[in-house]
């Protein structure tokens, strides 16, 4: 009781397009209130921890392609760059009723590169290869603590600025075995830089305390896949796939409540202390396959499943993570849906979600329930260009468990969401 919070915001994209050229522009801005409060033991009662009262963030991009083609061969050259800035601003260390702390944290962003990339297309075989090359840059990051009271600082850290340049790679192909049936793998390679809020925004949930890490790396991503896929009637597929992450972003428990540490401050009885660090390395393999058959006009069901062994190597990085699973990583997840256009205008989409057992934590103490979703959506078309339509998402209303204390307060995905809209689509 007590916890709450407020998001706003906004957004704009805008794509300009020939069968030549592509220019596509965004831009978007953001705010969050977001309070936190502290637990009792045995839960009987709550006081606030924490109160960020303005969290202004705006993030915009531009991309630029060039595209061709020749005979068989189609082809892409292009670049693109997003840059983000953002601040949190927080009242925390609550005493004898009031905060008497404040803390403002935040830097930019910003991520560029030029790619290229090259496709055969024949009747039985295709081949696509591509590549980029992006450079990354995290600066202007600052984190300040002052005294509520008497404005005295208590905490000024300049944070050093970040910067590198990484390439990657693609490469696939899809074979014609027989009739409708084709055979496909595929070689990849790919990053991604830490989020400011991983950077910047430490955040608080009942007792467990985030701190922010201003010095991690990115995070890059290696992969090979391989399967059957079959078209016609009758489409599915089934594959198999590997992936390596070097240096993922994760959230490792370095303390233990009653305690203070260093920054972080005072964790109660039954809290924990997590830092976004960079965790050795994830291997992950497994399996994933789907099916689709149109019953008839009107009727389409589809399904889809995938089952993931992953496990941490923490190395010297976070040695205690090694063989454990990763945080919020079910083995199985699963969808079926159906698709119903009793006329022309109208459609129906039902879908069904499911998620197997995951751990809360990175130590893989808080097991978190298996649990499903009903989601749903009717449209009804104006015109060839717009729609009006309603969806719910967790139709049903249920308590899909996605985050848990260490002493037990759990967190739940959102209840049933209901939109009306109107699509325009050119």
């Amino acid at each position: 009781m007590g916890a709450r919070s407020n998001a706003t915001g906004g957004s704009l994209a805008v794509t300009v397009a020939t069968e030549v050229w592509r220019v596509q522009a965004w831009a978007r801005r953001s705010d969050l209130e977001n309070t936190s409060v502290a637990v009792a033991a045995g839960r009987i009662s709550t006081m606030p921890a924490n109160d960020q009262f303005s969290t202004p963030a705006i993030g915009y991009g531009l991309n630029a392609a060039w595209q061709g083609r020749e005979g068989d061969w189609s082809w892409e050259l292009g670049g693109d760059v997003r840059a983000a800035e953002g601040r949190v601003n927080e009242r925390f260390r609550y005493q004898s009723g009031a905060f008497t702390r404040l803390r403002q944290a935040g830097g930019r962003t910003l991520v560029g590169g030029f790619y290229g990339e090259a496709a055969q297309v024949s009747e039985d075989r295709t081949f696509i290869f591509g590549a980029r090359l992006d450079g990354w840059r995290s600066y202007a990051g600052l984190r300040r603590e002052r005294d509520a009271l008497t404005g005295t600082a208590t905490l000024d850290t300049t944070i050093e600025d970040a910067s590198g340049v990484t390439p990657t790679a693609r490469a696939g192909m899809r074979q014609r075995l027989h009739g409708e049936t084709w055979w496909r793998a595929a070689a990849y390679a790919g990053f991604r830089p830490p989020t400011l809020n991983e950077l910047h925004r430490p955040f608080r949930v009942g007792n467990d305390v985030t701190e922010a890490n201003a010095v991690l790396k990115p995070e890059t991503l290696y992969g090979v896949e391989a399967g059957l896929t079959g078209e016609g009637a009758l489409q599915w597929s089934l594959a198999v796939f590997y992936n390596q992450v070097r240096d993922p972003v994760t959230n490792v428990t370095v303390g233990v409540g009653p305690g203070s540490f260093p920054v972080a401050g005072f964790i109660p009885a039954g809290g924990v202390l997590r830092q976004r660090r960079n965790a050795g390395e994830i291997k992950a393999y497994g399996l994933e396959g789907d099916v689709a058959v149109q019953l008839s006009s009107s009727w389409t069901v589809r399904a889809a499943a995938s089952w993931t062994h992953a496990r941490i190597d923490g190395a010297n990085a976070a040695a205690q993570l090694t063989g454990k699973r990763p945080a919020q990583a079910p083995a199985w997840a699963v969808t079926t849906g159906a698709v119903w256009r009793p006329i022309e205008r109208l459609s129906v989409d039902i879908d069904l979600r499911y998620e197997g057992m995951r751990y809360e934590d990175d130590l893989n103490l808080r097991r978190l329930k298996a649990g499903a979703g009903l989601d749903a959506r009717a449209g009804w078309r104006l015109s060839p260009a717009t729609e009006v339509y309603v969806a719910a998402d967790n139709l049903l209303n249920h308590g899909l468990a996605v985050g848990q204390t260490a002493d037990g307060v759990a967190s739940y995905a959102a209840p049933r969401t209901v939109f009306v809209g109107f699509a325009l689509r050119r």
